[in-house]
């Protein structure tokens, strides 16, 4: 769709909007009617920007969120080269989560639109782009001599990625980090054991 910048800032503050109402509860039974109230648009501009209703922009929600996942572990995702880099990066793994709590946005909206075109796409490309980081620190560390090059960086990232993933399904169920503090804690280990 072509739009004028002032139509993409709208598109944007809504889908920011519709983000931060369905971050607030329970995207299941939030509404278009809640979204246009929240975010102060007619109905015809809501459909304007997102003619498939409530699934596609659930969707760019989706992927909005999506890329906040990333976004929240910055700078620290993005230079994991010394130790002291993987843990303010594991410190902000766990904030994040703690602060996220037993609602995940995320998985609320992937719910909602699982059926919709386009959203495994969401999923598998947020879980690609942070083994993809993960496994740039990894590599990283082996350059310098700090992660033995025994260790299959790819594999490794993915355990990560799953670890996490892990950690945060235990916290939906109990609402403690203490699982995901775990496999942080032991994998970063794994990491630093692998040079001696």
């Amino acid at each position: 769709m072509g739009l004028t910048a002032k139509g993409i800032a709208t598109r944007q503050r809504i889908i920011e909007g519709a983000a931060a109402h369905l971050r607030s509860g329970d995207p299941g039974v939030a509404t278009l009617d809640d979204i246009r109230d929240v975010t102060r648009t007619s109905k015809s501009q809501l459909f304007h920007y997102f003619p498939g209703g409530k699934e596609e922009l659930f969707l760019e929600v989706a992927r909005f969120e999506a890329a906040r996942v990333i976004e929240d572990q910055q700078p620290h995702l993005g230079a994991l080269d010394s130790w002291a880099a993987w843990d303010r990066w594991r410190k902000a793994v766990i904030a994040r989560y703690r602060a996220q709590g037993q609602h995940c946005p995320l998985a609320s909206l992937m719910s909602q639109v699982g059926s919709v075109p386009g959203a495994a796409e969401v999923s598998s490309t947020l879980l690609e782009s942070w083994t993809r980081d993960v496994e740039r620190g990894i590599r990283t560390m082996q350059a310098k001599g700090q992660v033995g090059e025994q260790i299959d960086a790819r594999r490794t990232a993915s355990a990560f990625i799953a670890g996490i993933q892990g950690g945060v399904t235990v916290l939906r169920s109990t609402g403690s980090t203490d699982h995901l503090e775990a496999i942080l804690a032991i994998l970063i280990a794994y990491l630093r054991d692998s040079a001696d």
